[in-house]
């Protein structure tokens, strides 16, 4: 379990990572070559595309961060957590889980649903 808490965290960091060479790596330790995302409002089929998406929502929501809200939970090549997106002084903007098909210890597929959203955009 160590191993898919480890995978997880580095998911996360992923998301948090504004240096783009930086992110990269974390992106190649983190999915499969052919390693896909999706949630209510973004989707990324490859690894490439999942840095394009993340740097996207970190354009839209500068100095919010992701942080896991809870333990992971896995079975097989199945694993799910919990996640928010919020500043790091106040609450958060989005709650939601995950949920991941885990392939040679790197993502395959995540799917992305949203418990929580408290704005649709952000302030301008």
């Amino acid at each position: 379990m160590n191993d898919l808490v480890n995978l997880v965290d580095r998911y996360i960091a992923m998301w948090n990572e504004t240096n783009s060479g930086r992110r990269k790596e974390l992106i190649s330790r983190v999915w499969t070559e052919t390693g896909s995302y999706v949630d209510p409002v973004g989707q990324g089929e490859n690894p490439a595309a999942i840095d394009t998406m993340v740097a996207g929502v970190q354009a839209r929501y500068p100095g919010h961060r992701f942080t896991r809200t809870g333990d992971v939970d896995g079975h097989n090549d199945r694993i799910r957590f919990g996640w928010q997106l919020g500043p790091a002084d106040g609450p958060p903007i989005v709650t939601g889980i995950d949920v991941g098909v885990v392939v040679d210890g790197k993502l395959e597929q995540i799917t992305g649903f949203f418990d929580h959203v408290a704005v649709a955009h952000p302030a301008e």
